[in-house]
């Protein structure tokens, strides 16, 4: 284990108590309008999004230029900011429009851009000023050197090579002052800082240009060559081998990555959904908040990692920021688990004269089902739903339709963006 080193820097002394001052940003994901405001509503300070063209992630629900205004405005009503993703190689072929996409994406208020590409980089510096240039994790940055070079071509912010360690880290905001954001959370890349071409060959589809088929998660025989002819190396009841590694979890590293001064803590996933967004967004809240607070005394909490397993359904690990991970790292054989929640629902609305829920349901569930409900402004609590209702005041046996609205009664108050779970029996 790393030893907490307190840094100076980062700090003051208040009434005798140690607190942070420089608390880090925490940046979400969003694939669509919806995952912006929920993850804005769960504590999120930033979120990346991913435009129409020009970034990774062709699969994801990327924003219009409209959308963008409107995940602009929402965001800023409650002290957030946007940055988008255009961090392709661009190939000649994709650079007709740059100049103009740039231009909208400053013109609705983003606040910067992320890239890899330095003819992107280029581009925005020239034709649209106001935006932050932050370096893509696309680019492998992993040595304090680099980020030296980047600094010097102008740019505000690096974003880590995932590969990179807590000592390396140190070492480049001891030598460079640029901001720096690292991931903390999600999915990672089997090849280095993506650099795969397992996509491209198997299926045509450019892992660099947002195509990505994550070959890596497929499931494989391993054979050997002996003599022209294929020898088997596994056995009919194996499990089926795997090269994909555990997901990033680095929860309990968070007070090591404030006090090397990491700027920004990312957690990875525009393609998830609203639910894990705001699961992951809300415990990693808790623990910043809780940490920078009062740091002398912070531990972390049972009910926090117990939170993050409610969305989780593949094995987690530190990956490289405590030291080079091992074998038991990596998902060899079974590579995924049952999700133990399911996510139910929405609350769209909550009337205290009447105690009456409305919610938008998202998974099946009925009366006599004990459910959680979890979210900003309400400590979580289970509940056994009762007589449920839809709109037209028809009393239901089960809520079973995607997105219907309905309505039953819970005598604890509930607010927009609050959402419903069941655990997966």
């Amino acid at each position: 284990m790393l030893q907490l080193i307190e840094n100076e820097k980062i700090s003051e002394t208040v009434n005798g108590k140690r607190v942070i001052t420089k608390k880090p940003e925490l940046l979400a994901p969003a694939g669509s309008l919806e995952k912006l405001k929920v993850a804005v509503h769960y504590g999120a300070d930033a979120v990346f999004i991913g435009g129409q063209e020009f970034g990774l992630r062709s699969n994801a629900g990327n924003f219009s230029i409209e959308e963008m205004r409107e995940g602009v405005e929402f965001a800023k009503n409650y002290g957030a900011v946007i940055y988008v993703t255009t961090n392709i190689f661009a190939h000649n072929e994709n650079m007709a429009g740059l100049e103009e996409y740039l231009q909208a994406i400053e013109g609705v208020g983003v606040k910067g851009i992320i890239v890899a590409d330095p003819l992107i980089i280029e581009t925005c510096r020239r034709v649209a000023p106001k935006l932050e240039i932050h370096l893509s994790t696309q680019q492998s940055l992993s040595n304090w050197k680099a980020v030296k070079y980047w600094k010097q071509e102008g740019l505000h912010r690096v974003v880590l090579a995932r590969e990179v360690g807590a000592e390396e880290m140190l070492k480049m905001k001891e030598e460079v002052d640029i901001e720096i954001e690292a991931f903390v959370h999600g999915a990672m890349c089997i090849a280095y800082s993506g650099r795969c071409v397992l996509s491209n060959h198997m299926t045509a589809r450019d892992s660099n240009r947002g195509g990505c088929c994550q070959s890596c998660r497929w499931d494989y025989d391993l054979y050997e060559e002996v003599d022209g002819e294929e020898k088997a190396l596994f056995n009919e009841d194996d499990a089926p081998f795997a090269m994909s590694p555990k997901d990033l979890k680095l929860i309990e590293s968070i007070p090591h990555m404030i006090e090397l001064g990491i700027d920004s803590l990312k957690v990875e996933g525009r393609m998830k959904s609203i639910h894990y967004v705001a699961t992951v967004i809300s415990v990693y809240r808790k623990v910043i908040d809780a940490y920078c607070a009062d740091p002398e005394n912070f531990k972390i909490k049972k009910e926090w990692l117990e939170e993050l397993d409610r969305c989780a359904n593949r094995a987690t690990a530190s990956s490289f920021f405590e030291g080079e991970p091992g074998y038991e790292q990596q998902m060899f054989g079974i590579h995924a688990s049952k999700m133990k929640w399911d996510f139910a629902g929405l609350v769209l609305d909550y009337d205290q004269n009447t105690q009456m829920v409305t919610l938008q349901q998202r998974n099946y569930f009925k009366p006599g089902d004990t459910v959680e409900f979890f979210g900003p402004d309400i400590e979580s609590f289970k509940f056994e739903v009762g007589q449920i209702w839809d709109e037209k005041g028809n009393e239901l046996e089960v809520a079973n339709h995607p997105l219907q609205i309905v309505k039953f009664k819970c005598e604890r108050p509930l607010f927009s963006y609050n959402m419903m779970r069941k655990e997966n029996n």
